[in-house]
């Protein structure tokens, strides 16, 4: 009698990343020894980026390419069907995703906000810029929003949200580091149950 295998099928994902790549490392190390999840390949708008140093010292090939390039997408995309990628994720990459990438991976693109969407996103609100928006709106709690990506900066369906109460004797850094604590926790379960569907 034949037993049936569920769910087999091999997860590849690109990671993509702009900066320092601590989140793309966090996500690298927790499926190192995933059998059915596999990251393949790290890809950067941004040739000094960290994420390479990370990527390199974790055994993952790493590539970046320059905004004309992503912009025309062939580079990328081929770069990603050398891999056999099926699954995007986005880990602090600051650039549009274009919409050929968008059409080709429908529905297999996420992101991660470091804030409460749909407060505080759109473009050029990453990083620093967000914690400092959250602290002068005297915001009462923050969090994480990870998200289906779509044409639009931080638009996508909403997949998951986590959040803390912000303290009256918080700083920027200390948002920050609250919400640095909810992404290394959250974000590669959330990949997981995600990629099990």
């Amino acid at each position: 009698m034949c037993k049936v295998l569920k769910n087999t099928f091999m997860k590849k994902i690109a990671i993509f990343a702009s900066g320092s790549g601590t989140n793309a490392e966090n996500i690298i190390n927790y499926f190192s020894g995933s059998t059915s999840v596999q990251i393949v390949v790290v890809l950067s708008n941004k040739s000094d980026a960290g994420v390479h140093t990370r990527a390199k010292k974790l055994g993952i090939p790493s590539f970046s390419f320059s905004n004309a390039e992503f912009k025309d997408c062939t580079a990328v995309l081929k770069k990603m069907d050398e891999f056999d990628t099926n699954f995007i994720v986005l880990a602090g990459f600051l650039a549009m995703i274009p919409p050929i990438i968008i059409n080709k991976y429908n529905n297999r693109i996420i992101n991660i906000h470091p804030a409460l969407l749909p407060k505080f996103g759109g473009k050029g609100m990453y990083g620093h810029f967000v914690h400092e928006a959250v602290f002068a709106e005297k915001e009462t709690k923050s969090g994480i929003t990870i998200h289906y990506v779509n044409e639009r900066y931080d638009e996508g369906k909403v997949i998951f949200q986590a959040s803390f109460p912000i303290l009256p004797s918080d700083t920027v850094s200390d948002i920050e580091a609250k919400v640095h604590e909810l992404e290394y926790k959250h974000f590669p379960r959330v990949i997981e149950e995600l990629l099990r569907k």
